[in-house]
């Protein structure tokens, strides 16, 4: 398995997997319950994690050939 498909299966794991572990109001973290911190958490990780994507894909490193 290629690491594009394994870092783009990362999120979703974590996302709706850890729903389950992190289902509590507290404790509060950033005055966010620790659930809704683990949501805006992982979409801060996913944008991260899409970038390293973008890089490491070989259709992105051609130039612009319009």
């Amino acid at each position: 398995m290629k690491i594009i498909n394994i870092l783009a299966i990362i999120p979703f794991i974590g996302l709706l997997g850890g729903i389950p572990f992190v289902n509590k109001v507290n404790p509060y973290i950033l005055g966010l319950p620790f659930f809704l911190f683990w949501i805006v958490l992982w979409v801060v990780i996913t944008s991260g994690i899409l970038a390293v994507i973008f890089k490491l894909d070989p259709r992105n490193r051609r130039g612009n050939e319009s």
